[in-house]
């Protein structure tokens, strides 16, 4: 999906997105927020991967430590600059994130929430892979999904989106539990703590799990 969030749902398209948000959903999006400012402290560095127009990096800012945001779109990239003008030194850069253009070891932090494991539509390993690459010893990489029982939320959002034409019609019959389909190819699925622990496992790594809010399912792999 790494190719329709680039195209069709970047930048303004994207910020209509999150205006259809109820208020379960609100609540999700801003307790991910809230969780990425609790792993982080003052002075470490950031990098966000997937930041889209800037929405995780502007409340967390201004702050003292180094800030990257990089998305594959570049229309995102612009919206971004012109959201994030004036909130604080924050670099940002159109990149891939199976591919950093980064030296091992910049990172305290690299975030990926909303999802992103899932809707990049990359090799998830690659993806935790190079994450970790670019943390430094001691670091964490922190990736969210959906908690299994905000389903019902989930669905009603996109449904939403759908009736504005920001996706594409959802087909009702080949959406099930935990995967969104939409007639225009669009897929949305999730990554499950089993499937978070069988990751890890693949990759020798510990993962760290924590629902936050009762929404949103959020996984740490620490660097030794």
């Amino acid at each position: 999906m790494a190719g329709y969030y680039a195209e069709k749902l970047a930048a303004e398209r994207l910020e209509r997105v999150y205006a259809l948000a109820s208020p379960p959903v609100t609540r999700y999006l801003e307790g991910e927020i809230r969780f990425v400012a609790s792993r982080l402290r003052p002075q470490e560095a950031l990098l966000e991967l997937g930041c889209g127009y800037g929405r995780v990096l502007a409340p967390l800012q201004p702050r003292p430590g180094t800030t990257w945001g990089i998305d594959s779109s570049r229309a995102s990239i612009g919206a971004a600059r012109r959201h994030l003008h004036g909130r604080g030194q924050i670099a940002l850069a159109v990149m891939d994130a199976v591919a950093l253009a980064f030296p091992s070891g910049c990172f305290d932090l690299v975030a990926c929430v909303q999802n992103g494991i899932s809707a990049f539509g990359v090799d998830r390993q690659q993806l935790v892979r190079e994450a970790l690459r670019v943390t430094r010893p001691g670091g964490r990489a922190l990736f969210s999904s959906y908690a299994d029982h905000f389903w019902p939320e989930r669905l009603a959002w996109f449904r939403a989106q759908a009736a504005a034409g920001l996706i594409g019609p959802i087909d009702e019959a080949a959406t099930r539990r935990g995967t969104i389909v939409c007639r225009d190819g669009f897929r949305a699925t999730t990554v499950s703590p089993a499937e978070f622990r069988a990751l890890g496992a693949a990759l020798g790594l510990e993962p760290h799990l924590q629902e936050v809010c009762e929404s949103s399912l959020c996984c740490e792999f620490r660097k030794e």
